[in-house]
């Protein structure tokens, strides 16, 4: 008997859609995050999807970029579901025990853990690519904020919750509810949750 398909998609604003990603793709579950990828932190559906994954089951991705932050998160996501192993993600350890494939849609490779080392170097170089490309595109955006500040017509970023809510926020997070609660709650970012904290 054949493992079951599981999905994962990530975008970085909840207004950003995740259509597309793994649009033709057949999955028999799906994860959906909608977080930064920056850190791991702030990604949930990462950490379930982990969790939830046997052996035998394939955890298919858009794109590398989609899963990782560097190369380093890449090759640790990609050992730990593979080989077996420990992650910590969104400050919780998750483990897993091994055997699941990872499969790329973008780049059209899946990785098994009995990968050659060609096989090894090839996720070493398109995740490099993934990387540098991402890196690309967060310094364009920068160059267009540079410019529409200058042109008078950039707001910056909106606040993300109201007065009321912030107080809310505080109050419950003094009474002993965690972050991640508050945040899937609120709608808003672990991170957000912690900007909030800190004001």
């Amino acid at each position: 008997m054949t493992g079951q398909r599981v999905g994962y998609r990530r975008v970085s604003t909840v207004e950003q859609k995740t259509d597309r990603q793994l649009a033709d793709v057949h999955v028999d579950k799906v994860f959906t995050d909608k977080a930064s990828g920056k850190s791991t932190d702030g990604r949930p559906e990462l950490a379930n999807a982990i969790g939830y994954v046997r052996e035998g089951d394939t955890l298919i991705v858009h794109s590398m970029d989609r899963l990782a932050r560097n190369i380093v998160d890449l090759h640790q996501i990609v050992d730990a579901l593979t080989k077996g192993g420990t992650l910590v993600i969104d400050g919780e350890s998750v483990t897993c025990k091994g055997g699941v494939a990872v499969q790329f849609v973008k780049e059209a490779r899946t990785f098994t853990g009995d990968d050659d080392s060609e096989a090894q170097l090839m996720l070493g170089i398109l995740g490099a690519v993934a990387q540098f490309e991402r890196s690309i595109i967060r310094e364009r955006q920068r160059e267009g904020i540079a410019i529409a500040k200058a042109a008078g017509k950039y707001k910056g970023g909106q606040p993300k919750l109201t007065d009321e809510q912030a107080v809310e926020l505080r109050r419950r997070k003094d009474a002993g509810e965690r972050v991640a609660d508050l945040a899937r709650e609120f709608g808003v970012s672990r991170q957000t949750v912690y900007s909030y904290l800190s004001a």
